[in-house]
């Protein structure tokens, strides 16, 4: 089918700035990681020069919206009920945070505790930590290899993790409330910790043959998938921390991921100009969401070119992706339309991340800034609603062996957007 045109320009919320210093170096100012807690409590970003800003969602809203920006984006103050790494309960207004990180701060990850989501290691009790539901934590990956973890609320320092012996690209939580961490790292390694076990390393999954760029959870926890210098895509599970398999079929570096909410599909962008969907489960293609007409050769694809795609966000209703590129735009695609929906311009986009409602993505910039656009808004259809209901328990294969017919099933696999 002929790509639609695009439509409309995606609406401009505002933007964080980074104080420029005189004689300021521009290297060391790059915005490489932007992260929303999973409650929407904070938003964090890595602004330069060692500094993690970490801001409360809601108040950070309110400015844009006096501001003139959207005020049709529901705010509203929270009380917050925290729960510190001591186990003493405090009640407050959710306060900002500038974290000196001491090293460039490569990677972010928020993380949640849930009680009920035991540790894997047996003497819990002796531990120094005692997480609890309300504890909210963020990882920083520094240019030393170090990782350190943070109390959101506090903004104090808990744990620091020496394993790494290069730069911490990338860090991801379990989304099970497990305080399981992964770190990507450019020793072309990846490590899972268990913070529940304060740090505690786990395992190192070995296979990439380069720097490791990006690593992504299914939302069930039982799959990580993780991507790098290389044009291979990794499956790894996660109960047995072995590697399931591995997809191909990007021509260039694979630099970020990310999973649908129902965990039924996963997008990878690469520098070969192009967004891959696929099927992991089945491991094929479903969809190709090219940055570059025609689509270039594989040749020049695997090349220097002015489109690689940076980064790639799913959108909590799993009808949308987002998109950086180095065309200077921001794309807002929708799978069902196979065409981008909305697109923005932002130069020198480094990174992308949807709010936990959907609502809002950020981007960070190679000058430690970030801007916010609102999303596209449409309703979902009842099917795509009942579909992501069902495949949040489901595998396509499970899907298939349904004795239901074969439009339904061709829908159910996303095969039909």
């Amino acid at each position: 089918a002929p790509s639609k045109p695009y439509c409309l320009n995606a609406k401009f919320i505002g933007n964080l700035q980074v104080p420029v210093a005189p004689f300021d170096q521009k290297s060391g100012r790059e915005s490489w990681t932007v992260a929303f807690a999973p409650d929407g409590s904070y938003f964090a970003w890595s602004q330069g020069h060692r500094t993690v800003r970490l801001i409360p969602w809601m108040k950070c809203l309110k400015n844009f919206s006096s501001h003139g920006g959207d005020d049709t984006i529901a705010s509203s103050s929270r009380r917050l009920s925290c729960q510190n790494s001591d186990g003493s309960q405090v009640f407050s207004e959710p306060q900002e945070h500038a974290i000196d990180c001491g090293d460039i701060v490569w990677g972010l990850g928020f993380g949640s505790s849930v009680p009920d989501k035991q540790s894997r290691c047996v003497n819990i009790e002796w531990h120094r930590f005692k997480f609890g539901e309300d504890q909210l934590l963020l990882a920083t990956g520094l240019n030393n290899g170090r990782i350190k973890i943070w109390d959101v609320y506090t903004g104090k320092l808990l744990l620091n993790l020496m394993d790494h012996i290069d730069i911490v690209r990338d860090l991801t939580f379990a989304p099970d409330g497990s305080l399981m961490l992964v770190s990507a790292s450019r020793d072309k390694t990846l490590r899972v910790w268990d913070l529940k076990d304060d740090g505690n390393m786990v395992k190192v999954l070995r296979g990439h043959q380069n720097w490791v760029y990006c690593s992504a959870f299914s939302p069930d926890s039982s799959i990580l998938c993780s991507v790098g210098a290389g044009k291979a895509v990794f499956l790894w599970n996660m109960d047995k921390y072995k590697l399931i398999q591995k997809l191909e079929g990007h021509h260039n570096d694979v630099v970020s991921c990310d999973f649908s909410p129902d965990g039924a599909l996963l997008a990878t962008a690469s520098y070969d100009t192009r967004v891959i969907v696929w099927d992991h489960h089945k491991g094929t293609i479903l969809l190709e969401l090219g940055h570059l007409f025609p689509p270039p050769s594989p040749i020049f694809a695997g090349g220097s070119n002015d489109r690689w795609v940076r980064s790639v966000s799913f959108r909590p209703d799993g009808r949308h992706i987002a998109s950086i590129t180095d065309d200077r735009l921001v794309r807002f695609w929708s799978i069902e339309e196979r065409a981008p929906q909305a697109i923005a311009s932002l130069a020198n986009g480094l990174c992308c991340a949807f709010s936990a409602e959907g609502s809002v993505l950020a981007a960070g910039t190679r000058d430690g800034s970030v801007h916010f656009w609102g999303s596209p808004r449409s309703i979902a259809s009842l099917q795509h609603v009942c579909r992501m209901a069902l495949r949040r328990v489901m595998t396509t294969q499970q899907v298939e062996s349904l004795n239901i017919p074969m439009p339904l099933r061709d829908y159910l696999t996303y095969r039909v957007m």
